[in-house]
């Protein structure tokens, strides 16, 4: 299993000539991975709604420094936990919280475990209202959502 500088795990694609990883927590990160295992960055796009990566340049990623961008249409906002507009939504992730605790025992235990093991918080806003609250690795599966990501490619040796 690979990781990146701060031990988080990288998801691994084998490509055709290239291992591609992706999963970097920012764009530095990325960068550093780049440099210490000598591959160079690209932007990975997963479009399908299935986990198949394709290298493209569609939501320019590196040009605008970032390390995660989705595309669900007008109506969808999807709010990385690193962006700045994340910090508005922490409140209502609490009051969500705390409403689970006062939930049932068996509705608490589903719904909890899914926000708990959240490791990469997405909030998503549908016209901009709050919808839910999902990962990184869950949006690739949404419904007309195309997750970019940016990785580091690495020849197959």
């Amino acid at each position: 299993m690979e990781t990146n500088a701060y031990d988080q795990k990288l998801n691994r694609y084998e490509l055709s000539s290239t291992i591609v990883y992706t999963g970097f927590s920012s764009y530095k990160d990325a960068e550093e991975y780049a440099q210490k295992k000598n591959g160079e960055l690209v932007e990975v796009g997963f479009k399908d709604g299935n986990d198949n990566p394709i290298i493209g340049d569609e939501a320019h990623l590196i040009d605008k420094k970032l390390h995660y961008f989705v595309d669900a249409g007008d109506e969808y906002k999807f709010i990385h936990s690193s962006d700045p507009g994340f910090k508005e939504y922490a409140d209502e992730l609490q009051k969500i919280k705390a409403k689970l605790l006062q939930s049932p025992p068996d509705e608490r235990y589903l719904t909890n475990f899914e926000i708990e093991n959240t490791e990469d918080p997405i909030v998503v806003l549908k016209n901009d209202h709050f919808e839910s609250v999902t990962s990184r690795e869950r949006s690739k599966y949404m419904k007309h959502a195309k997750v970019y990501e940016i990785g580091v490619s690495v020849p197959i040796s």
